[in-house]
């Protein structure tokens, strides 16, 4: 992984073409993001989010990260001052993101870009202050993918990278990376905090909220994530979000705009 660590602007909009990708910078501020319309994988030094329009994501100053947009994405940018009231945060995390906060982050990036008049210096900075207290209080959603430091788990990442849908066992993974089933084992829960069925469980949903956004039909991202039949890909979304792919897709109105 290449990190420049290159200090760019934050555009208050940017809109992304289909796996358009921003490389690798950081900010002097604190930046929240929030797509509007489409998904957004952002990747750091710590691993990779799948961001759909009913979350946001905080990125601490300094922070390297880069963006790949799935389906067309309307990326919405604030940048936050290091010496205002924030950060909560720390580290980058990913938030949900009400309707409120929505609107709150929709008005303060559109005034100029969308033609109307630009909000006023003291209205600026109270909605910001409204920003920041709303996200005191959304919960975090953990759809994050540790990034493995190890050089055969990461063989292994790149192994189902290539093939989402391969369904080879650890063992038989591991006999493809020179390592045994145990060492893989071991190997995962102390560098990704999860079990590999954890692990892949994650690695399958990423997948297919990005296919989801692309526009493919639930039967399609079966088969092409690894899940045994488009029941078993049904029952595993809804156990992890709470509804069904379609459900999702009515939840998320502009995945697929």
């Amino acid at each position: 992984m290449s990190i420049d660590g290159q200090i760019i602007p934050s555009r208050p909009i940017r809109v992304l073409s289909h796996r358009e990708r921003i490389d690798w910078h950081r900010h002097d501020g604190h930046q929240l993001i929030y797509p509007r319309r489409g998904v957004l994988r952002v990747f750091t030094a710590s691993g990779v989010w799948v961001v759909p329009p009913s979350q946001g994501v905080w990125i601490p100053a300094g922070t390297d990260h880069a963006h790949r947009a799935c389906g067309t994405t309307e990326m919405r940018a604030i940048l936050f001052a290091v010496e205002g009231p924030g950060p909560f945060f720390d580290h980058p995390s990913v938030l949900a993101f009400t309707p409120l906060l929505r609107e709150a982050v929709t008005c303060l990036t559109g005034d100029v870009q969308s033609g109307g008049a630009a909000l006023e210096a003291g209205t600026r900075g109270h909605l910001e202050r409204v920003v920041l207290d709303l996200l005191r209080r959304v919960e975090a959603p953990q759809r994050f993918l540790p990034a493995l430091a190890d050089p055969r788990l990461r063989e292994v990442v790149a192994l189902l990278e290539d093939d989402p849908a391969d369904r080879r066992t650890l063992a038989q993974l591991g006999t493809a990376v020179g390592a045994s089933e145990r060492t893989l084992s071991r190997l995962f829960r102390e560098q990704a905090g999860m079990t590999f069925a954890q692990w892949r469980g994650q690695f399958r949903l990423h997948h297919a909220l990005v296919l989801l956004a692309e526009g493919h039909q639930v039967t399609r991202i079966a088969g092409a994530c690894g899940y045994a039949s488009p029941s078993a890909f049904i029952g595993a979304f809804r156990e992890a979000f709470g509804f069904t792919p379609g459900e999702y897709l009515r939840r998320e109105p502009d995945l697929r705009l």
